[in-house]
């Protein structure tokens, strides 16, 4: 996040919500967002093919088909443009590459993004002129904006809509991503990808590899690695001979589970660390029992940057073991020693090693957490980045981008796009949640919402058996007939390992940058049973 997630309460003006069912999948953030709408008069915009909770108290609702965003963002670009609402000033100041962005949606009218969207011009034209207008905005989005192959274009896109009506860089604006698990920011900052070291230093960055050489000891590769969905393919080709699994579950979370499949049974050897026996863990030649969030020390850091201390509440049962615990012993019998004190100590190399957590520790935050970054002991933490138009590029970077249809569209033999999401109830893929018995009674089973349009042309009513099929796979759950989704569009989640839906997601198309998977949109059919 740009910002902080206290702004979202009480600075901001307006609230643009893409992509996002934020009191279900953030229910804290979501809370906050409602009371500054219901309290303090804040406007709010929602984009979503669903009609979630915040978009039935939203001044302005933008039911767009999944896989639209760009369409949209440059239709609202194109109206701010061409109504005279630009932050001309702003962006002569501060930005860069606004004449060749700004060329390209003029293209992008109201009426032109109407079918592409499915939301009427007239929406888009009152979404941008209240974003523009309303002094303070703010964007919000999660996966419903990362999750297709254009997803680093849609983050582009409303990285593009703030700079050019000059929101970000003060309180109550800024682009603010939800992360979608807790500590993902602390996994990312920590190098968890594979061209990063710490703090998003570049694998293939001379210096930056020199200097983590140095502290280690080691030779480091200057090319940068795979990402999972990289992994399961060369492993279903057989190039993968080993793979070492912490914390994740992709024969629940990754696309297309029965190539998922396929591929763990090639691999020669498997571990799972873990705190349960996982989908994936089934799979494993070795599991490694782990410890959860209350039973161990160390630090979070959260969606708002910052980074907060985790204690430890009660002992691990069994055998189970603290993650960097596991860790340094595996690679210690591996023939490279790594023995540290505790995780206080873990945490004092990685801020010698990380610009922006330089200035934290276990001590400064003890009775509360700080934002990075923070470059020394004496720096506060920085609750807002970019300010007063400063970006750490120097100028910010306006980006030219067309719209990208999704990878499947809808036609005669799948005729409706499947988007897939969670429930306020269960988490992720359930490996916690499904075992909480009051939680799984509450929610036992997925749902196939459909619109009543849809529904009667199919002649299937509320709680009937349907099938759910794509090009990879078919399931069979209940419908739930409701007006909350868009015509054309089918949703349900993928908590339940009974009706698995990633089965029908497909792992074919990716971001060309980021490499995520298409999860929010696969071409489907549903039939009665």
């Amino acid at each position: 996040m740009t910002n902080s997630i206290g702004e979202l309460e009480k600075d901001a003006d307006c609230i643009f919500v893409i992509g996002s069912n934020t009191t279900e999948n953030h229910p804290v953030i979501g809370m906050k967002i409602k009371k500054n709408v219901l309290q303090n008069g804040a406007r709010l915009i929602v984009a979503d093919p669903r009609r979630t909770d915040l978009a039935k108290i939203a001044d302005v609702y933008l039911p767009h088909l999944p896989g639209s965003d760009v369409a949209l963002v440059n239709g609202m670009m194109n109206v701010i443009i061409s109504e005279g609402l630009a932050d001309l000033d702003f962006i002569a100041q501060h930005t860069e590459g606004f004449e060749e962005m700004a060329a390209l949606v003029a293209g992008y009218t109201p009426e032109f993004v109407a079918p592409i969207t499915g939301v009427p011009a007239e929406d888009i034209r009152k979404a941008a002129r209240l974003y523009a207008e309303s002094g303070n905005s703010v964007i919000c989005y999660a996966m419903g904006l990362t999750q297709h192959r254009t997803g680093t274009d849609n983050v582009k896109s409303v990285c593009n809509l703030a700079m050019l009506t000059g929101n970000i860089g003060r309180p109550g604006t800024g682009v603010d991503p939800l992360r979608g698990q807790n500590n993902v920011q602390g996994a990312c900052d920590m190098g968890g990808l594979p061209n990063v070291f710490t703090a998003y230093q570049a694998v293939t960055n001379d210096a930056a590899r020199e200097k983590f050489e140095q502290a280690w000891g080691v030779s480091l590769p200057s090319q940068n690695g795979l990402v999972l969905t990289e992994v399961i393919n060369k492993a279903h080709h057989g190039d993968i001979k080993a793979l070492y699994v912490v914390g994740e579950n992709p024969m629940m979370s990754d696309p297309d589970l029965e190539h998922v499949g396929e591929a763990l049974e090639k691999i020669d050897f498997v571990v799972v660390q873990d705190i349960f026996l996982t989908e994936t863990a089934k799979y494993a030649d070795v599991v490694l029992p782990s410890v959860c969030f209350a039973e161990k020390d160390g630090t979070f850091t959260n969606t708002e940057r910052r980074v907060q201390r985790v204690r430890k509440a009660v002992s691990a049962p069994g055998e189970a073991r603290v993650d960097w615990e596991i860790l340094c012993e595996v690679a210690t019998r591996m023939g490279y020693p790594m023995n540290y004190e505790n995780s206080e100590q873990i945490f004092e190399e990685i801020r010698t090693l990380t610009p922006s957590y330089a200035g934290i520790s276990y001590q400064r935050i003890e009775n509360g957490g700080i934002q990075w970054p923070c470059p020394n002991e004496e720096h506060p933490g920085t609750p807002y980045l970019h300010k007063e138009g400063n970006f750490s590029r120097g100028l910010g970077a306006f980006t030219a981008i067309d719209y990208i249809a999704p990878g499947e569209l809808p036609d005669e033999k799948y005729p409706l796009r499947l988007t897939t999401g969670r429930s306020l109830f269960h988490y992720h893929t359930g490996t916690m949640t499904r075992r909480a018995s009051a939680l799984n009674e509450h929610v036992p089973t997925a749902e196939l919402e459909i619109n009543p349009e849809q529904a009667n042309a199919l002649g299937i009513a509320d709680n009937d058996l349907v099938n759910v099929s794509t090009r990879r796979g078919r399931l069979e759950m209940k419908a739930k007939v409701t007006d909350t989704i868009a015509p054309g569009v089918i949703f349900t989640t993928f908590h339940f390992t009974e009706t698995p839906a990633n089965l029908l997601t497909s792992s074919e198309f990716l971001d060309p940058t980021a490499k995520i998977p298409e999860y929010k949109v696969s071409a489907a059919v549903v039939e009665k049973i």
